[in-house]
């Protein structure tokens, strides 16, 4: 106590730091408001892809199929930049070129817009127009035309194939046309949806052609193969009766066609199975059909004969063990593939397929003999035919984010091994 009696507080002369008493922050709570976080974000996209499921509805059926195990880029598919090395002609000036005829030294081939084009000495001049104006979209082709296959017979006489419109004679002088099979026609019950490639016999005599889908037409190539429907057809035309029957059905996307040398049998790509057909027209087979080649490395487009026996066939995407995909992710998931056509258009998915280039020549046999790549797609990412001429071959090619077809030239003789 001081003088007056008052107590006073003893003074402190411990400067030490009284320590912060407040809890330290476990790492533990930071990671339970991360946890929580994405699970919330989960529960989100579930009850999103929910709703989508339930009340969105999908543009296909799918069906489960499995593929065989793609084929590595070993022995005759070895990678190489063959097609890399492509002379790109008629550049934006052919849109939608699928097939190549040749006459002589004339070629033809048909347009986005419904012409039939030949091309004369590096000259690009209309034949014939096979639809009716408005032209030049997709939703367009059904009164417009969309000519996809052409085939010259051996007395100079020119037939093509519309997707909308049916089987047509061209006369390549006159450009006159003549419908042979009219695309309203029904065939044994049933209509036809996308007509798509044909061949003829020498003499003139009988036309062969297919009927990738009842259900789907050309501009829904897409949900064809991703659906898996097998409603594709080959047909034959007879010229002189005029009467056109089914000789094989089932097919899943029946689609390019060809004869043998020695018209004994009929080659017909069914391109959602990565596999050719072989279907007998003579002999003790006749009316028999069989596996010509399976499992390709791709989804075949078209084929067409080779000048040492075989035949050139375009792939429209690849698929093999060195790349993903899709196709093969895909098959054997139908809710998978419905819930992505519920979300997105085939156009977006159309971009997750291969860019990859790739030309086949098979043996008589069905064996890969050689492949020509592009494997970076810079050059050429998708191809519809191969139509070799002499000593130099055109290429038809779809670039697949343009939906523009366009001409590839090389010369033969870079590729004999």
């Amino acid at each position: 106590m001081d003088d007056l009696g008052v107590r006073r507080r003893k003074p402190i002369h411990d400067t030490a730091t009284i320590p912060d008493q407040r809890p330290e922050r476990s790492n533990f709570s930071g990671f339970k408001v991360v946890v929580g976080t994405c699970f919330t974000l989960f529960l989100a996209v579930a009850a999103l892809l929910a709703a989508v499921w339930i009340f969105v509805d999908s543009p296909i059926e799918p069906l489960s199929f499995r593929y065989p195990d793609c084929p590595s880029l070993v022995g005759p598919l070895n990678l190489n930049d063959k097609l890399q090395h492509a002379e790109h002609l008629f550049e934006g000036k052919l849109v939608g070129a699928e097939s190549i005829a040749t006459i002589g030294d004339i070629f033809y081939t048909g347009t986005a817009d419904g012409k039939i084009i030949k091309i004369d000495n590096g000259k690009l001049s209309t034949i014939a127009t096979l639809g009716t104006p408005p032209c030049g979209q997709p939703e367009h082709e059904p009164n417009c035309g969309r000519p996809l296959g052409l085939c010259a017979s051996a007395l100079g006489k020119l037939f093509v194939v519309d997707a909308y419109l049916g089987v047509f004679e061209v006369d390549p002088n006159t450009g006159e046309t003549a419908v042979l099979v009219p695309a309203t026609l029904m065939v044994e019950g049933q209509k036809f949806g996308f007509l798509n490639d044909l061949t003829i016999l020498d003499n003139g005599s009988k036309i062969y052609f297919t009927d990738s889908s009842s259900r789907w037409q050309r501009q829904h190539n897409c949900f064809l193969v991703m659906e898996g429907t097998c409603d594709g057809r080959l047909l034959e035309y007879d010229v002189n009766t005029k009467i056109t029957h089914v000789l094989l059905s089932g097919l899943c996307f029946a689609n390019g066609v060809e004869l043998s040398p020695a018209e004994d049998h009929i080659l017909v790509c069914e391109t959602t199975m990565a596999r050719i057909i072989r279907y007998y027209i003579k002999g003790k087979k006749k009316g028999q059909h069989e596996v010509f080649a399976e499992n390709l490395p791709g989804l075949p487009d078209n084929i067409s004969p080779s000048s040492f026996g075989g035949y050139w066939v375009g792939l429209a995407t690849v698929r093999s063990r060195e790349a993903f995909s899709i196709v093969d992710l895909l098959a054997p998931h139908p809710w998978l593939k419905k819930l992505m056509f519920k979300l997105f258009s085939q156009e977006f998915v159309m971009r997750f397929t291969s860019r990859h280039g790739l030309v086949l020549e098979l043996g008589p046999d069905g064996h890969i003999r050689r492949s020509l790549h592009d494997a970076s797609g810079t050059s050429v990412s998708s191809i519809s035919e191969v139509c070799e001429h002499g000593f130099r071959i055109p290429w038809k090619m779809l670039e697949c984010e343009s939906c523009l077809f366009r001409f590839w030239y090389f010369l033969f003789a870079c590729f004999l091994f």
